[in-house]
């Protein structure tokens, strides 16, 4: 058993480690391949790229944890509506369609889906037993915004837009569920071992929504979870104090800190569950001391209580894989 599983499901204090974005644009091995692979998505279906990247930093730094390299918005392609990436913008989906989106069936996702899972069997195939294989989703909400095109930026989000579509809103979040939960049973089944939730957008809810859009859906992807007895990490980033409120209705098996909360007040409210990163990846771009400041400032809180470490979102682009080489190494000897 891996030390990320004996920390989820036994509550373990033990050591483990693994990073947000761990396969990607700061290693110089992934950057040959995808300059020669400029399509995202397809290079997301190529299941023999997606295992190498996956296991690239495994490779390179003996991470305890690999994360299948894919990307949350696999699932609305699944649902056959267009996902392209353009250079320095992210994301661009063709306007959402509601009738397109009901008509679609799980046997023609799990078929467009296919290289997705092929990949992660092909991973698990080469991954030492020792290390656990990370799958993951987008949670519905934050597929939502990304879907019908109602974020405005990384702070807001346009609600005069969402507010008129309600009934729409709740029933594209139950449909979502639906094909995530079909997602998260081809993964298990494909080799992952831990399932990992993004709720990136999670801090777009007003205060008054979040039982709706955010606690129900998410608790009813862990139940799902839970029954096909897979722990489960949720990351529902930018929800601030609601943290907690969020841990109390949801109660998954481990919760991703953001770099926002402060880990003083996360060691003493967030009770009864497993916690995860928190570390602001803009500090690895800072020198080798105040990394290791920080580093140690999280050790030190977490020290006697089950504690993964991680950031508190993805490396940057622009990181220096030795900074990430030395921040390991500080943490094995710690």
């Amino acid at each position: 058993m891996s030390n990320l599983k004996e920390i989820l499901e036994k509550k373990k204090i033990c050591k483990s480690i693994w990073f947000m974005r761990q396969a990607g644009r700061y290693l110089p091995e992934f950057r040959e391949i995808r300059s020669q692979n400029q399509n995202f998505i397809n290079l997301c279906l190529n299941s023999e790229l997606s295992s190498k990247i996956t296991l690239q930093p495994i490779k390179r730094f003996d991470l305890d944890s690999a994360i299948i390299f894919s990307d949350i918005l696999m699932v609305p392609y699944g649902l056959n509506q267009k996902v392209e990436f353009e250079k320095n913008h992210g994301p661009i989906l063709e306007e959402f369609n509601l009738k397109k989106f009901l008509n679609n069936d799980k046997n023609s996702f799990t078929q467009k889906l296919q290289p997705v899972y092929r990949a992660i069997k092909k991973t698990r195939e080469k991954l030492s037993k020792e290390k656990s294989l990370i799958g993951f989703i987008g949670a519905p909400w934050t597929l939502l915004t990304y879907m019908m095109g109602v974020k405005k930026n990384k702070t807001e989000i346009n609600y005069t837009k969402f507010i008129t579509k309600e009934n729409e809103i709740n029933l594209i979040l139950d449909k979502l569920n639906e094909y995530l939960c079909s997602h998260i049973e081809n993964q298990i089944k494909a080799g992952a071992d831990v399932i990992q939730i993004f709720d990136s957008w999670a801090g777009l809810i007003l205060p008054e929504d979040l039982h709706n859009y955010c606690y129900i859906p998410n608790l009813k992807i862990i139940n799902f979870c839970k029954e096909k007895k897979i722990p489960v990490m949720c990351f529902p980033r930018g929800l601030n104090k609601n943290y907690q409120e969020f841990n109390n209705v949801v109660k998954p098996d481990c919760i991703s800190l953001d770099c926002d909360i402060d880990p003083a007040w996360a060691r003493k409210n967030l009770t009864d569950v497993v916690l995860q990163g928190g570390l602001n990846p803009k500090l690895l771009l800072s020198s080798e001391a105040e990394i290791l400041k920080s580093a140690k400032k999280y050790l030190d809180i977490f020290r006697d209580v089950p504690y993964i470490f991680n950031l508190g979102h993805g490396l940057l682009p622009e990181t220096d894989p030795d900074k990430v080489s030395k921040l390991i190494k500080f943490y094995r000897e710690y």
